[in-house]
């Protein structure tokens, strides 16, 4: 699992969502995701405006932490749609 600490950073530096999305240039809407956890996904190119922006390093923003489950080799979860195909078994 891939863990943000966005909400903490801003906190400490007193920014709000706003002031990051007009630093950055990033939509208000793509940084809320991140704020509130919910993105699924960011771009290499946005990471680096965040985290210039912030004076930050990637570690600091984003820290990982191992799953409970495994969910990769013998225990990989296959998703629903794309072209992936059933493992044999």
């Amino acid at each position: 699992m891939i863990k943000n600490h966005l909400s903490r950073i801003l906190g400490e530096h007193r920014w709000t969502q706003s002031k990051l999305a007009d630093l950055t240039g990033i939509r208000k809407s793509t940084i809320s995701d991140l704020y509130n956890e919910i993105a699924e996904r960011i771009s290499f190119d946005q990471l680096d405006r965040i985290c210039e922006a912030l004076d930050c390093t990637l570690p600091e923003l984003l820290e990982y932490i191992p799953n409970q489950q495994p969910r990769t080799g013998e225990n990989l979860i296959l998703e629903e749609h794309g072209n992936r195909r059933k493992k044999p078994s």
